[in-house]
Order: structure tokens, then C-alpha cells, then sequence
């Protein structure tokens, strides 16, 4: 090699990368890659004794006048040199006669490119192109070499990173999963202990509120065949305020009636939150696990949000109950939180000339009809479970990040209670979880369950 070559063309340069932890969502920016540009009017010896001074120097960025043209790798331009005859023909020719021969489809990505997803655009070239280098377009325009093998090694790095976080998450999981089925077991025996004395008040009520109308009307009778009394009952009358016992009497049966009757809802309710699934769907009523929900929440309404509902007329929807439960816990939950947080602002920054608007709630259910994308195919029939506040509504930032969380493909640190809630509608259900919020107006979130 002539000392004027030896200057003309500048050594290799191999990029460091990037210094962090890779992950999912790194790219190709963050790894090493080679810059060595040669202008195509070099000769094939010319290189061929850089490729033996770097032996790591996967290839050749081709240029002219600075312009990029292409790529030659170390193994295309090794195999045209030891070929019979190759060095005659091509060492002292200039380049572009050997890539005129050596030419090879180049796969060419931006620096930006996700690793993994240049991974996957690299297995499906040719069998004869695997282990052709990447040649990256940088953001400033300039064009580096990837070796393929390096990639390789760093791509399924990043997938034993990502099928560890997804084994630690499955043990978290199923660590979190029995410690509810645990506490769900333990409150539901706690829900039956409770039952079987209101039970117990509950069946007795109606004998007692019975009774006790038979001994006030047995009294009247005596009063009425006996209307002087003695001095002594007429004290004990006054005494126990006789009157005011026969007419506070049947209404305080009826209030133990109402509280034996709301106990006895919010146990069932507890019970049927708390409710373990089995292995296949079971038919519910939506309407009561609606209600049921509602009624455990009732202490947080504070009686300052209005719950207007539209039900309609539901058949019975096969589910699992205990999941479809905990959807709908989570979705009021959100609601409510952000309601009751709003009308906490609203009542910090009150004036005079503006009125606090009521926290409003409205639950509609129908069934619908959607029409079928293939003519042949029959339109399906959905249950729908609309949720709508009238709060100020959320902003598109806030929307983006929680569309984000419901992608089945993005990998969160953290699962929230939506993103929670759309996995069990969308994979256990088959159905659909929708919001929509406008800035003014409001939230709305949706529920499709297929019926079947």
C-alpha cells in the first residue's frame, strides 16, 4: 500500500454508542457502528489491506465525491478476491468495477429504528444476505456500518432482559392473583357470618311487627270493654308514654325492616364483588352487579354526586363475574375520584357570579347492533354499558398516555387499574373498552360484551 493512499483514506471509526441500559425501546442509536467511507475510485487492494489491518471492519460504505452509492462487506469483497482469477481482474480496478459485480440488495434502516424491529427486518432477508452488514442513516446524514453478528448478540440480550421482566411480572401476578383469591375467600366467609344473623332479624322481623299489632290491637279491645281504667294502669300508661309507643311502634319496625334490608344488600354486594370465578363464563345480571358496585361505593358518594340511571332491557350475559366486577369497580373509582376531586377546585375557586355544578353520573345500558365489515357475515349484537360524567374532562396528554397503557404490545412498568380493566374486557371477554372525553363536557367510558 502507497504512503499517498495511506493519507488519502482516513482509518475506521467505530462509535461508541450509547453508555445506558438498553431496553425494549432502544434503537439504533445507542449501538457501535463503523464509519468508513472509500471514494469508488479506490482499488480493491487498496481496501483489501484495511480489511486486514481491522479485522472487525464488517465493511465498506461506497461514496463518490462524498455522495453515498453503497456498501461492499468484508465477506462479498473477500469471495470476488480469492475466485479464480479474482485477483488479476479486480485488485488494481477500481471499486466500482467490483460493485458492479458484487452488488447485493442492502438493507438500510434509519438510526432511530428500534432494535428489536431491525432485528426482525434483518431475518427476513435471504438466506444468502444474513450475515450482510446494516448500513444505518444517521439523523446528520452521514451512513454507518452495523455488524449484523453484534446485533444479534444485543437483540437477544434485550429479549432474555424482556422474558425476565415478563417471568418476574407473572410471579408478581400469580402472587397478587392468590393473595385476592385469598382475602376474596376470607371476606366472603366474613359476608356469610354476617348473613346468617341478618338473616336471622330479617325472617323475624315480620313475626314481631305481627305480634305487636295483635297485643296493641288485644289492648284496644280491653279499653274498649273496660273504658275506666284503674288509677294504677292509667300511671303505667303515662309512664311508658302509651301513646306515643303505639304510634313510634310500627315505625320502628319498619326502620329495623330497611336497616335489616340494606345490610343484607351490602353483604350480598360484598359477596358477589368478592365472587371467584370458575373455569367457564356464567350468566349474570348486569343490572344487579351494577347496582352492587354502587351500593359498596355509596360511602364515598357523600351524597354529593347524582347517579341517574337508564337501563334497559338486558338478557342474562355470560361472564366472569368476579373480573366484570372489578372492571366496574375500577372504572366508578376513577369516576368518582374525579369528580369529588373537581368539586373540590371548583369550591377553592368559587366567585360569586359562578354556581357549582352538581356532580353528575349517568349509567346507560342497551343492546345494540353493529354491522358486519363481510355482507356474508351476520351483524352482531353487543351489550352496552355506558359510564358518562360531566366532569371538565381529560387532557389529550393524559388520553394519549392511557391509550398507550390499554396497548396489549406496550410494555408498561406498571399496569393501572384501566389498562387492568381493558385486558380483562378486551382478552377474557372478547369485547370492547372505549373512552372518549372532551375538555368542557365531559367522560365516557364504554363496555361492549358480545352476546352470544
Amino acid at each position: 500500500m502507497s504512503e499517498e493512499f495511506s493519507c488519502s483514506i482516513l482509518p475506521p471509526f467505530l462509535s461508541i454508542g450509547s453508555d445506558r441500559d438498553l431496553d425494549l425501546e432502544s434503537t439504533l442509536q445507542e449501538l457501535p457502528m463503523y464509519n468508513f467511507p472509500v471514494e469508488i475510485n479506490r482499488t480493491g487492494m487498496e481496501v483489501a489491506n484495511f480489511l486486514e489491518k481491522y479485522p472487525l471492519l464488517p465493511g465498506v460504505i461506497l461514496v463518490e465525491q462524498g455522495n453515498f452509492i453503497g456498501m461492499i462487506s468484508r465477506r462479498r469483497l473477500l469471495e470476488f478476491l480469492i475466485r479464480p482469477y479474482g485477483q488479476e481482474l479486480f485488485v488494481q480496478q477500481p471499486l466500482a468495477v467490483l460493485y458492479s459485480y458484487a452488488r447485493i440488495p442492502m438493507l438500510l434502516l434509519a438510526d432511530t429504528t428500534s432494535i428489536l424491529t431491525a432485528m426482525q427486518l434483518s431475518l427476513k432477508r435471504s438466506p444468502e444476505f444474513l450475515a450482510e452488514p446494516i448500513v444505518v442513516h444517521t439523523e446528520s446524514g452521514a451512513y454507518r456500518l452495523l455488524d449484523v453478528q453484534e446485533l444479534n448478540i444485543i437483540s437477544w440480550q434485550i429479549r432474555g432482559i424482556d422474558n425476565l421482566v415478563r417471568y418476574e411480572r407473572s410471579q408478581a401476578q400469580m402472587i397478587q392473583n392468590d393473595k385476592m383469591a385469598n382475602l376474596g375467600r376470607l371476606v366472603d366467609g366474613i359476608a356469610h357470618e354476617i348473613l346468617d344473623p341478618v338473616g336471622f332479624i330479617w325472617g323475624n322481623i315480620t313475626y314481631v311487627s305481627n305480634y305487636s299489632q295483635d297485643l296493641l290491637k288485644l289492648i284496644a279491645a280491653y279499653e274498649k270493654e273496660f273504658p275506666s281504667a284503674s288509677q294504677a294502669i292509667n300511671l303505667l300508661k303515662e309512664e311508658i308514654e302509651f301513646d306515643f309507643l303505639e304510634q313510634d311502634l310500627s315505625r320502628s319496625l319498619a326502620s329495623i325492616r330497611t336497616g335489616a334490608e340494606r345490610l343484607k344488600k351490602l353483604v350480598t354486594s360484598l359477596q358477589n364483588f368478592c365472587h371467584i370465578d370458575e373455569l367457564y363464563p356464567r350468566p349474570a345480571d348486569l343490572h344487579a352487579c351494577i347496582d352492587s358496585i354502587i351500593l359498596l361505593i355509596n360511602s364515598r358518594l357523600q351524597g354529593e354526586i347524582e347517579i341517574v340511571k337508564y337501563y334497559g332491557q338486558l338478557p342474562p350475559v355470560y361472564c366472569f363475574m368476579g373480573q366484570l366486577n372489578q372492571v366496574l369497580m375500577n372504572i366508578f373509582s376513577e369516576v368518582v375520584d374525579t369528580l369529588l376531586n373537581e368539586a373540590v377546585r371548583q369550591q377553592l375557586h368559587l366567585d360569586d357570579t359562578k354556581t357549582l355544578q352538581k356532580p353528575r353520573i349517568e349509567i346507560t345500558t342497551e343492546v345494540i347492533s353493529q354491522e358486519a365489515s363481510n355482507p356474508d357475515v351476520a351483524d352482531s349484537r353487543w351489550i352496552l354499558i355506558r359510564i358518562a360524567d360531566n366532569s371538565s374532562g381529560i387532557s389529550q396528554e393524559l388520553q394519549q398516555q392511557i391509550m398507550e397503557s390499554f396497548s396489549l404490545e406496550t410494555k408498561n412498568s406498571k399496569n393501572t387499574s384501566l389498562a387492568v380493566s381493558y385486558r380483562i374486557i378486551t382478552v377474557r371477554h372478547g369485547g370492547k373498552l372505549n373512552f372518549h372525553s372532551q375538555i368542557g363536557i365531559g367522560t365516557k367510558f364504554e363496555i361492549l360484551l358480545p352476546l352470544v
